[in-house]
């Protein structure tokens, strides 16, 4: 089947790759309307510009990996652990709380060791395993910190937070590693 999505990437435009690009337009211009409807949204062209970087980027590295493997269950844990990376830079910015370094080293863990394990679904599950491992740390930490104990609820919040991202990592990690055991398989 022309355009079809089985073949890695390799056609032509299929619906899918519209439907993904068309919602990532769509959600960088929510805000655009947000601001005619109502006086709470203030966007500059800063905003718009990091928001276009942010979502074509991960739009772009999705397209290098529907390309680089056939494996849906591989592009699943791609598209995972990106989301995860958007969800994880764009809540950081937004809260500013003062706890985001942490949450970007987690960020920086996923890439480091998806380059070192040269982006392979075996090394893949490992490094998301690691990077599921280091967040879950990561929100203990800041669920106990002293700073969070101030906070009415910070520490179920932070734990929460945490909580969500380390399925996130995890739900990834079991996708690369479906992906290894098909090509072990085959």
């Amino acid at each position: 089947m022309i355009g079809s999505s089985e073949q890695g990437g390799a056609g032509a435009w299929d619906y899918w790759r519209i439907a993904r690009w068309t919602g990532a337009l769509a959600l960088l211009l929510t805000p655009l309307v947000m601001m005619q409807i109502s006086d709470e949204w203030h966007w500059t062209i800063g905003s718009f510009l990091f928001a276009g970087i942010m979502i074509g980027g991960v739009g772009l590295l999705y397209e290098l990996a529907e390309r680089a493997s056939g494996s849906r269950a591989y592009r699943a844990g791609v598209a995972i652990a990106l989301v995860a990376s958007f969800l994880t830079v764009w809540t950081t910015i937004v809260r500013d709380d003062g706890t985001g370094i942490g949450f970007f080293l987690v960020i920086m863990a996923a890439a480091v060791g998806a380059f070192s394990a040269w982006f392979q679904p075996a090394g893949m599950a490992r490094t998301m395993l690691g990077v599921a491992i280091m967040q879950a740390l990561l929100s203990i930490a800041i669920a106990t910190a002293p700073s969070t104990a101030s906070m009415p609820g910070g520490a179920f919040k932070a734990l929460l937070f945490g909580g969500f991202f380390t399925a996130l990592w995890l739900v990834s990690a079991t996708f690369f590693r479906s992906a290894d055991r098909a090509i072990r398989a085959s």
